[in-house]
């Protein structure tokens, strides 16, 4: 008799035991309906500040205050990942991140990024992520000429070969960046890594410029801190190269975000919102208003 009440509850314990074991072994991404995703900082305080407390399929409109090319990659990416049915949310983790995202992204840790990459530096990692339709199409990218705004061999640049008195900064881990600046006749060319470090470089007038798109919600000049950068009003540099979204292979829900960017890509492409927001936004400028100073062969 002793024996037979107690099996029900050695088997109620024996199941307990197994779940308990087994739930661990189901991926946390599974297990919730948000996905951690990091951020730099200074772009996410930007991206809520234009939002205004509308969700990203809700902007059709990239004008206003607050708007940059790496917030238009952000709201379109997440335009893109709802019209292809991704349900997920994101749960955010700002900070001063810039590297790290990619060996986070190698590593199967972070899910996408944000900020889209250029195509040869996508390709150099084509093993570890899925590389999404253009973003930004070949023709399409221009950066404006930031300096400090008391810069005066900076202001008084009219043509090309100006660019031999002048110093820039950059680094070869962004390799169509580099490419840009090494075809200039530049004084010199100097490498930095981080990219607040370069920012307070020209600030500083270690370096004369660096290159950056354009805000013109902004009147085309960087704030942050104590650093202060504006863009030449006349000339930019055209860039020789397409930009995409990058998704980790490595992450639990790396091929399924993928599929639906590429799904809500072809359909915001069709309907002409990819262009006109970076249009709308300045990013790809009114050419009647402004000089290349390096025009690429079409």
């Amino acid at each position: 008799m002793v024996w037979v009440k107690i099996k029900p509850v050695a088997r109620l314990l024996q199941w307990v035991v197994l779940v308990a074991l087994w739930l661990p072994a189901i991926p946390y991404v599974y297990a919730t309906e948000s996905v951690e995703m990091f951020i730099r900082d200074d772009v996410y305080e930007d991206y809520l500040r234009f939002l205004n407390g509308r969700s990203p399929l809700d902007v059709d409109n990239f004008k206003g205050h607050y708007i940059r090319r790496d917030v238009v990659d952000m709201i379109i990416v997440q335009q893109a990942l709802m019209l292809g049915g991704y349900k997920k949310t994101f749960q955010y983790r700002p900070g001063k991140v810039n590297f790290r995202n990619t060996r986070l992204l190698e590593q199967g840790k972070l899910l996408l990024s944000f900020d889209s990459y250029w195509l040869a530096d996508a390709k150099a990692l084509a093993d570890k992520l899925f590389i999404s339709a253009p973003v930004i199409r070949k023709g399409e990218y221009f950066a404006g000429i930031y300096a400090n705004p008391t810069n005066e061999k900076v202001k008084t640049l009219s043509r090309i070969e100006d660019f031999e008195k002048l110093t820039a900064v950059s680094t070869p881990r962004w390799r169509t960046d580099w490419q840009t600046l090494t075809g200039l006749p530049l004084k010199e060319l100097f490498i930095e890594h981080e990219w607040l470090a370069q920012a307070q470089m020209v600030h500083r007038q270690w370096a004369d410029f660096m290159m950056m798109p354009l805000m013109p919600s902004l009147d085309n000049a960087y704030q942050l801190e104590d650093i202060r950068l504006v863009a030449h009003p006349k000339f930019i540099l055209e860039l020789d190269g397409s930009r995409h979204f990058v998704v980790s292979k490595n992450h639990p829900e790396g091929e399924r975000a993928y599929q639906a960017i590429e799904k809500g890509l072809s359909v915001l492409r069709a309907q002409g919102r990819i262009k006109k927001a970076y249009e709308q936004a300045g990013f790809i400028p009114d050419l009647t208003r402004y000089t290349v100073i390096n025009p690429h062969s079409k």
